[in-house]
C-alpha cells in the first residue's frame, strides 16, 4: 500500500458530508475554530453519493470465495501492527487530523444525555483520548483498552488530567483481557482503517461487543459505508506505473506488475472525478457479524462527462445514528480532507468514456488469509462504450 509524494490538498469543502453528497438530515458538529453544518442522510443499501444506488442484473461476475494470488515470501503488518501504534507520530496524526477527533469529541460533548452515570469501554483507546472525553462527559466508568505501550503513556495522560477514578487503563488484547465488570453500556471506538476495513479492527469491535455489551447498549459510531468512483489521472499512474517500463533505458515492467496491485492511499482531488459515486456495502456495527467484512458487491459507474478513467477510487462514511440529531463525516474527496484520505485502484487499462456511459463490475473484499490486518481486493470490471471495449479482472492487496 502506497502514498503519493506529493499530496494535493485541493478538498476545502465541509467537515462531514457535502451537499453535494448527500441531501436529508442535518449533522452538526465543529471545525477547528469554528461551526459548521452540513447536510447528510442516514446512510442505507439504497443511499449513494448523487445518485440511487443501483442494482446490477448480474448478482456476481465472480465468486466471493475467490482465492487470490499470495507470495509464499510475503512480509505482512502482522508481526508489527501493535507496534506501530507505540510510536507517537502517528498518535499526533490521528490527534491532529480535526474532523475525526473533533465529531466524536461532538458526539460526546452534545450528547451527555448517552453517558450520565454510564460504564464505557473504549476499544483501541490510543493515548486514550476518547476515554477522557467521556470521562468528562459525566461516565460513570471508562475502561479504556489498548494493547501497545501506547496504553503506559494514557496511564499517565490520564492521572496528569485527574481522571484516574473514572478511567481505568487496560493493557492487552481485547480478546485476552478480563474487564472489571460483566457488561458495558457503550462501546465506543475509532477502528476504521485506510479502505475502511485495513488492519481489521472491526472485528475485535464486534468480539468486545458480543461479550461485554448490555442488551440496549450503544455503539460508537454504528453505521460504515464504503463507496466507488472513478478518476482521471493521467500525470500520476505514468509516474508511479508507467514508470517501470523504461528505467534508464532497461525494462522493470516486472515491478510495473507488482506496483499496479498496490492500493494507494491519497488525497485526489474533486475535479479528477468522472463519474458517480456509488454505494457498495453499509455496515451495521450493531448487527453485523465479522462475516460480513468479507463481501462481494456490484458497482455501476455511469460517467458525468467524456474523458478517460485511469483508476477507481474508494472512501467512507461513518455515522453516530444514537444521538439527539444524526452525526459523522465523510472521507469522500469532496470533503474536507482526513487521515484517510482515499484509497485509489489504479487499472491496467485506460478507458476512454464518453458521457453517460456505463463501467459495470463486482468489487470482492476479503481480509487476507496469511494475515487477516491485510484486505485482499478482487475488481472485475467491463466498459462497452462507443470508443472502448474492455473487460478484465483485478487483483489487488492493501499490507
Amino acid at each position: 500500500m502506497g502514498r503519493r509524494k506529493n499530496t494535493n490538498n485541493n478538498n476545502q469543502g465541509s467537515m462531514g458530508f457535502t451537499n453535494a453528497q448527500h441531501q436529508g438530515t442535518k449533522i452538526r458538529f465543529q471545525g477547528e475554530d469554528e461551526e459548521l453544518t452540513t447536510e447528510s442522510s442516514i446512510l442505507d443499501e439504497s443511499t449513494v453519493t448523487g445518485d440511487k444506488a443501483i442494482a446490477m442484473d448480474d448478482d456476481s461476475m465472480c465468486e466471493p470465495d475467490v482465492s487470490f494470488v499470495d507470495g509464499d515470501d510475503d512480509k505482512t503488518s502482522a508481526d508489527y501492527y501493535f507496534d506501530s501504534y507505540s510510536h507517537f507520530g502517528i498518535h499526533e496524526e490521528m490527534l491532529k487530523d480535526v474532523v475525526r477527533t473533533k465529531t466524536y469529541q461532538n458526539v460526546i460533548n452534545q450528547n451527555k444525555f448517552l453517558f450520565k452515570n454510564k460504564v464505557v469501554l473504549d476499544v483501541g483507546a490510543g493515548t486514550g483520548i476518547l476515554s477522557l472525553f467521556c470521562a468528562k462527559a459525566g461516565a460513570a466508568h471508562v475502561y479504556a483498552v489498548e494493547c501497545s505501550d501506547m496504553a503506559d503513556m494514557a496511564k499517565e495522560i490520564v492521572e496528569s488530567n485527574g481522571f484516574s477514578e473514572i478511567v481505568t487503563v487496560l493493557k492487552g488484547k481485547v480478546e485476552e483481557i478480563e474487564l472489571p465488570v460483566a457488561n458495558v453500556d457503550i462501546i465506543i471506538s475509532e477502528w476504521m482503517g485506510y479502505f475502511l476495513l485495513y488492519e481489521n479492527m472491526l472485528n475485535t469491535v464486534l468480539y468486545a461487543r458480543d461479550k461485554w455489551l448490555v442488551s440496549d447498549g450503544i455503539l460508537l459510531p454504528d453505521k460504515a459505508s464504503l463507496y466507488l468512483t472513478a478518476i482521471e489521472d493521467a500525470d500520476y499512474k505514468e509516474d508511479k506505473i508507467e514508470f517501470w517500463n523504461n528505467v534508464y533505458g532497461f525494462n522493470m515492467s516486472c515491478i510495473k506488475k507488482q506496483a499496479i496491485m498496490e492500493p494507494l492511499v491519497d488525497t485526489v482531488d474533486q475535479n479528477q472525478i468522472v463519474t458517480n459515486c456509488q454505494l457498495l456495502k453499509t455496515m451495521d456495527i450493531s448487527k453485523m457479524v465479522s462475516g460480513d467484512a468479507s463481501f462481494t458487491v456490484p458497482f455501476k459507474l455511469v460517467a458525468d462527462r467524456d474523458d478517460y478513467i485511469h483508476a477507481l477510487v474508494a472512501y467512507f462514511d461513518v455515522s453516530f445514528t444514537n444521538c439527539h440529531k444524526l452525526m459523522g463525516f465523510s472521507t469522500g474527496p469532496r470533503s474536507r480532507a482526513t487521515h484517510w484520505k482515499q484509497t485509489v485502484l489504479y487499472l491496467e487499462d485506460v478507458l476512454t468514456i464518453c458521457e453517460g456511459e456505463v463501467l459495470t463490475g463486482n468489487m470482492t473484499v476479503a481480509p487476507n488469509k496469511k494475515n487477516p490486518r491485510d484486505i485482499d481486493i478482487m475488481i472485475k470490471y467491463a466498459l462497452n462504450g462507443r470508443r472502448c471495449v474492455v473487460s478484465r479482472t483485478q487483483y489487488y492487496k492493501m499490507r
